[in-house]
């Protein structure tokens, strides 16, 4: 557990999550009020997000566009940055209610600022154009942390009582077991050919994560589409003429649920038709893999 100075009595404490990275953030430092998902305007905020750059190396002045390489160059310094999520929608009642909270928080509390700060990054991606701006990820961090402070305080980077969170990969992973690094030298040397689907369901996982339900069924349903195509001509097709034909059979409901994604929200048991049909893409993939193998 990690402190900071002492406030005052009569100060009002509030929860935050933090993250450091190993490059900068992206948006520019600052603060930056997000009201909860589909509040209107006017709505009381429910999060400041604060970004600030770190350990940012000092821009070398070169007098020549070109200069000749080092054969054995020294490692380049490297921006960091970090973002903390406040929650202001709710602060503390008493430091003795924050303190209770701080003794049982941890990793599902960190996933929740996690989120508020990707919907950040997903908007400046848009207002920027920017298509390699990309989603944060709990395996990217350099630092965790979930805390309270006074306001000024987590403001500023700064906090009361804070907890820094180890992370563990705990189980092993099912992309582990299928050995990426011998398929990626398959990929790479051309006998595992990738497939448009692959990629499209990705990018379908993707939103879903993230609570874009709409643009991901709007993906799912390309994503069908290409993995029917491409897998009934692949090698492996023979293998895998059951998850085909299941594939198939979702064809019709996933088109009936893109069409409701264009005109707005899905409905709860639509967008349950959704994640099953993306779970069931994936898992034709992860059974080609295992029939290529």
């Amino acid at each position: 557990m990690a402190t900071t100075r002492a406030v005052s009595g009569d100060t009002r404490f509030f929860r935050f999550t933090q993250i450091e990275l190993p490059w900068a953030v992206g948006p520019p430092d600052g603060r930056y009020l997000l009201r909860a998902d589909g509040e209107p305007p006017e709505a009381p905020p429910a999060h400041v997000l604060v970004i600030a750059t770190l350990g940012a190396p000092e821009r070398r002045r070169l007098a020549r566009k070109k200069r000749q390489a080092e054969p054995q160059p020294e490692p380049e310094l490297v921006t960091t940055g970090r973002a903390t999520v406040i929650d202001v929608g709710e602060a503390f009642a008493s430091e003795a209610q924050a303190h209770a909270w701080l003794r049982n928080a941890g990793e599902d509390d960190f996933a929740d600022g996690l989120a508020v700060l990707n919907r950040a990054l997903h908007a400046f991606r848009l207002v920027t154009a920017d298509p390699y701006l990309t989603p944060v990820g709990r395996h990217q961090a350099l630092v965790a942390r979930v805390g309270y402070g006074a306001g000024e305080q987590v403001a500023d980077g700064l906090w009361t009582h804070a907890n820094e969170l180890a992370h563990s990969r705990g189980r092993q992973r099912r992309a582990t077991v299928l050995q990426p690094q011998a398929r990626l030298a398959a990929a790479l040397n051309g006998r595992e050919r990738s497939l448009a689907s692959q990629e499209l369901t990705l990018r379908a996982r993707l939103d879903l994560d993230h609570g874009r339900d709409r643009e991901a069924t709007l993906q799912v349903l390309v994503a069908l589409d290409a993995a029917i195509a491409e897998l009934t001509l692949d090698p492996a097709a023979d293998a895998l003429g059951d998850r085909l034909e299941e594939l198939r059979g979702r064809r019709d409901i996933t088109a009936v649920a893109a069409q409701e994604a264009l005109a707005g929200p899905l409905t709860p048991a639509r967008l349950e038709e959704v994640v099953f049909t993306l779970q069931r893409i994936e898992a034709i993939f992860r059974a080609r893999a295992v029939a290529n193998a």
